[in-house]
């Protein structure tokens, strides 16, 4: 697995284009926006699919170490009507602003979660879609066009944790064996997932209280509890996609992460 030593953006640019030209990704012709979400209630429902599905009981095993704590944080979130805020596709949780994950961030102890869902992997992934591996090989012609790509190889190389996301209890169990593991790190979460997945899960975000930033994803998303769980399966015939304005600005919080790592 390769990664860009030295990182530059238009280097990085002008490869993908030439990448472009000898091999184009097979995009979809239509890409529509976002459809509205066409559940109701789903906060509950997603609590209630997070406990149903932990198959392993990753996460039941770290809540019953404190259960009184986790509980009360979580009621109190369920009780708010929304589990974060929001500016355009940025969902902050526990946090008011970028502005506030850049200066998290530069905590000597800060600890990076940054998160990319499969279903925006190109579908000729040499990875494969449905999968926690991605080589992000800057000289393979599907990665260099691919965004997870350059973001990943956008990263500091320290401090930072980029993971592959293929489900809801990889990422949520992920967190809180960190949490576990290094209780003397600040932990923080930069991930991208539909908006279903991002309205569902806030409030596990808002219990274990890790600070961290949802991107919302474009394209063919989920907007039923029936295509999440397909999805979730590896059922995922669509794209989803970072819009361009919200790559930028990614990316410019990475470059802040790289300024912050140095």
């Amino acid at each position: 697995m390769s990664k860009l030593k030295i990182w530059n953006e238009e280097e990085w640019d002008r490869g993908a284009k030439k990448c472009a030209q000898k091999l184009p990704l097979k995009v979809p012709r239509h890409m529509p926006n976002m459809i509205p979400i066409a559940e109701s209630g789903i906060k509950w429902k997603g609590l209630v699919y997070l406990i149903r599905h932990d198959k392993e009981k990753i996460i039941k095993r770290y809540l019953l170490k404190h259960p009184l704590r986790y509980a009360t944080r979580l009621l109190a979130s369920l009780c708010k009507k929304k589990s974060y805020t929001r500016d355009r596709d940025f969902f902050f949780y526990n946090l008011k602003d970028a502005t506030e994950f850049i200066q998290l961030a530069n905590h000597p102890q800060a600890l990076i979660v940054v998160g990319f869902s499969y279903c925006h992997k190109p579908l000729e992934c040499p990875s494969g879609r449905f999968s926690t591996e991605c080589i992000h090989d800057p000289e393979h012609p599907v990665c260099r066009q691919c965004f997870i790509g350059k973001a990943v190889n956008a990263l500091p190389e320290k401090a930072v944790i980029p993971l592959f996301i293929t489900t809801i209890h990889y990422i949520g169990g992920t967190l809180l064996e960190l949490q576990d593991q290094h209780p003397d790190k600040k932990l923080l979460f930069l991930i991208t997932a539909c908006e279903m997945t991002l309205e569902m899960f806030g409030d596990f975000g808002n219990m274990i209280r890790v600070p961290g930033i949802g991107v919302r994803l474009d394209g063919r998303i989920c907007n039923t509890m029936r295509a999440f769980d397909l999805s979730e399966k590896g059922i995922k015939p669509g794209l989803t996609i970072v819009r361009e304005e919200t790559q930028s600005r990614m990316l410019e919080l990475i470059a802040a992460l790289r300024d912050a790592k140095k």
